[in-house]
């Protein structure tokens, strides 16, 4: 079916290109993954022409030790020598990195700041690389060139100027490596600040604080070949085909030696049905596919938690007749709370469970009856569970259900939260945290010989906050583009327009570069897929996997543009102006990034002999003390929680809303318009409703329909004029594309428990467009 195509009012500029059809929508009925995949691939590989250098790519990704891994997700290398371990999403990202496409000051001179912020986000990216220090001009409203030492220099100047470190702030994007990771944040803390925000306080924040309250351990405790061994696999709030495709490979698996997967979403994705995995090449010849799940569970938005609680009373309940039900002897000797949990959920009536899950009590029993007969469970999630206000008590009641059968420091068992971008765990292991621990800053003190700020920082709410009344007058991101991830997109832009002077370390022209402070900085850098010639010959970056591997990361290519620079050394850079003083050994440490990783490894816990133990084939694992049932918390033990059940209900006439991406999409990096896994075409501006839903308000199928939100403190925001697409998901629920729907994310609308912006339980009203 296709939408009608009325005039609507003019909106802010679009995220992805201008669509040159009609919008449609056909329900999408084939494997994930496979020949769409495949079709899909070849086709971005023709647009971009890069029908020579893509196939390198592909050939040299994820290789250990030899390759560059995938600036995409997080997911973990294949352990068993896999030579095409590939996704879809991941060969579009690195294509779309290695474009011939350029930006420079010929375009800039073209273009003013002014125009550009007219165009679509698409377009921007569309650019291509950029390719020398850019400065902002006031006077020309234009960005015109700037050297390398005049740029440091301006950087390092405003900072010297500060009043208070604490008047800046330094952004990190999931992207960057290790080792510049690692030298940012001793910048920022060698000038004396911890405001060091990061894309997890958007994304798993809550995941940290939650398993470092119940384990002692900021991450999962399990890795690949836990995966590989487990009788049972949940997978909650997860967009597995979209969002870490290559997680096809393990559930595919998992399917074909009897595993039980469970998939808890409010939408029924691709990746909860069946798949073609591309490697498997008799499949791909066959069109055989295979089965992705054994059950697929739909809770409303917010649910989760009361599922959890309830399969949580169920095997209490089953354990008054099968003495196997729990593991007695575990929760004894390795847990502290036990008793008070019982009672909590002996005191929750089913009643409570069915309404605020969404679900029938049947459904809950028979999530319950699969994790009960199954010898060693994994549960995993990702950000449908982590951006609401109740996100901590979720992932605790997660960990609660595992302790409950013993599954935690055992083969095939435990928590393994999914994280979103290349190297965002990577991030905090290395520093960035503006909440550092006594211990790591006394460690950090020891190696680097600085004095650490012991005040607690500003996280990426705070940030904004901090901008938007004056507070932050300087703002430094590496990477990501922090105007349209962030929520509530007019005022974080107003903010970032309020600050002296905004720096961006970036690969491509973003929504970032055009919304920027009274004076403002472009700092182009290499890429993942680049070849990193220092003076003592090629540097190799580490990353860190979301099941804590450590890894090497080598470039391929030439260089987009002989002006680019590393990141560590474009850190480097601006820390030499800054710190001019310095005795921390600034051009030393890039002269050879060996030099830093032996600074990590006196810095760091777990980075021990990091040079060494990071060329072993596959990397190495940080020690995961909760997985040798070593609990650094209060009591020693592994600790249930005992929160009470959040009200999750939507008021009558409100929806909650939540926010997701679309397949054809990388955080803020948008490829088309098109969400094939969904049946979207030519459309962006959607909102996913139950048809039902549609119906009462008198809302037409692909209708246009006003969204106005309602934050916390009264406020409303709206969009007008998106399209409504009947759907498969629970009554009272829907669901739109970030960074679209951002508008609608108050920005005082974040959890009290992670401080992450409640980005997935928007309250709404939708109606027919005015």
């Amino acid at each position: 079916m296709s939408a009608n195509t009325d005039e609507q009012e003019p909106r802010e500029p679009a995220a992805g290109p201008a669509p040159d059809a009609p919008p449609e929508f056909h329900p999408y009925h084939h494997p994930a993954a496979g020949w769409g995949a495949a079709k899909s691939v070849t086709g971005f590989l023709v647009r971009e022409r890069a029908l020579v250098d893509g196939p390198r790519a592909i050939m040299r990704m994820n290789h250990e030790n030899t390759g560059f891994d995938c600036p995409g997700c997080a997911w973990p290398d294949d352990t068993k020598g896999l030579h095409l371990d590939i996704c879809e999403n991941g060969i579009k990202h690195v294509t779309w990195e290695m474009t011939r496409k350029r930006v420079g000051r010929e375009f800039f001179a073209a273009h003013s700041v002014t125009e550009l912020a007219g165009w679509s986000d698409y377009d921007l990216e569309n650019q291509g690389r950029l390719t020398e220090p850019m400065v902002y001009d006031p006077d020309t409203d234009h960005y015109v060139p700037i050297t390398w030492k005049d740029a440091f220099e301006l950087v390092g100047s405003t900072l010297r100027a500060l009043d208070d470190p604490n008047r800046a702030s330094y952004y990190t994007s999931g992207r960057l490596g290790n080792e510049a990771t690692f030298l940012y944040q001793l910048m920022a803390r060698e000038l004396g600040t911890n405001n060091l925000p990061d894309c997890s306080n958007m994304c798993h924040e809550a995941s940290g604080r939650a398993l470092q309250a119940s384990l002692g351990t900021g991450k999962g405790t399990v890795d690949l070949q836990d995966w590989d061994s487990a009788d049972a696999l949940f997978i909650l709030g997860v967009n597995a085909a979209s969002n870490a495709p290559r997680m096809l490979t393990a559930l595919a698996e998992a399917y074909h030696r009897g595993a039980q997967i469970v998939h808890v979403n409010p939408l029924v994705e691709a990746a909860a049905t069946r798949t073609i995995v591309p490697h498997d090449f008799m499949d791909m010849a066959l069109f055989k596919s295979t089965r992705t799940s054994t059950l697929n569970l739909q809770p409303r938005i917010g649910g989760d938690m009361a599922l959890l609680r309830g399969m949580s009373k169920a095997i209490l309940e089953r354990s008054a007749s099968d003495p196997k039900a729990l593991d007695r002897e575990f929760i004894e000797r390795h847990t502290a709370g036990f008793e008070e949990y019982r009672a909590l959920c002996e005191a929750t009536p089913w009643e409570e469970i069915e309404h605020q899950s969404g679900l029938s009590r049947a459904d809950v029993l028979e999530a319950a009856r699969v994790y009960a007969e199954a010898d060693r469970s994994i549960v995993s999630w990702c950000l449908g569970l982590t951006q609401h206000e109740h996100g901590v008590d979720t992932v605790r009641e997660i960990v609660n259900l595992l302790l409950l059968r013993g599954n935690l420091g055992r083969e095939g068992a435990g928590p393994s939260p999914v994280r979103g971008h290349s190297n965002v765990q990577g991030n905090r292991t290395c520093g960035i945290d503006h909440r550092p621990t006594d211990e790591f800053l006394d460690r950090l003190e020891q190696a680097c010989g600085i004095e650490p700020p012991r005040e607690h920082g500003l996280d990426t709410v705070g940030t904004i906050k901090a901008m938007h009344s004056g507070d932050i007058e300087v703002f430094i991101a590496m990477g990501g583009n922090f105007a349209l991830a962030a929520p509530d997109t007019p005022y974080t832009c107003d903010a970032l327009r309020r600050c002296d002077l905004t720096v961006q370390v970036s690969t491509k022209l973003n929504r970032s570069h055009v919304v920027h402070g009274r004076r403002a900085l472009i700092l182009p850098c290499l890429g993942r897929t680049e070849k990193d010639h220092q003076r003592r010959g090629v540097q190799s970056t580490s990353v860190e996997d979301s099941m804590s591997m450590v890894h090497l990361s080598v470039g391929m290519k030439r260089p987009a543009s002989g002006d680019l620079l590393s990141e560590p050394a474009i850190v480097a850079g601006m820390a030499r102006a800054a710190l001019p003083d310095s005795s921390t050994p600034w051009e030393w440490y890039i002269e050879d990034y060996d030099r830093i990783r032996d600074t990590m490894a006196q810095a760091l816990d777990g980075f021990e002999d990091f040079n060494r133990r990071v060329r072993l084939p596959l990397g190495f694992r940080i020690k995961q003390p909760a997985r040798e049932l070593v609990f650094l918390t209060p009591t020693g033990r592994a600790e249930f929680s005992s929160a009470a059940l959040p009200d999750v209900v939507p008021a009558p006439g409100t929806l909650a809303l939540g926010t997701m991406r679309s397949h054809d999409q990388w955080n803020t990096t948008i490829y088309s318009d098109n969400d094939r896994y969904r049946g979207i075409k030519n459309l962006r501006t959607l909102v996913f409703m139950n048809r039902a839903d549609m119906r009462e308000r008198g809302i037409a199928d692909l209708g246009h329909v006003d969204i106005t939100s309602t934050a916390k403190d009264g406020s409303t925001r709206s969009v007008k004029g998106y399209v409504a697409v009947p759907y498969d998901i629970p009554r009272g629920c829907a669901a739109g594309y970030m960074p679209e729907m951002n508008v609608l994310c108050a920005l005082g609308d974040y959890s009290t428990q992670s401080d992450q912006p409640i980005m997935k339980h928007v309250k709404v009203t939708i109606g027919p467009a005015a």
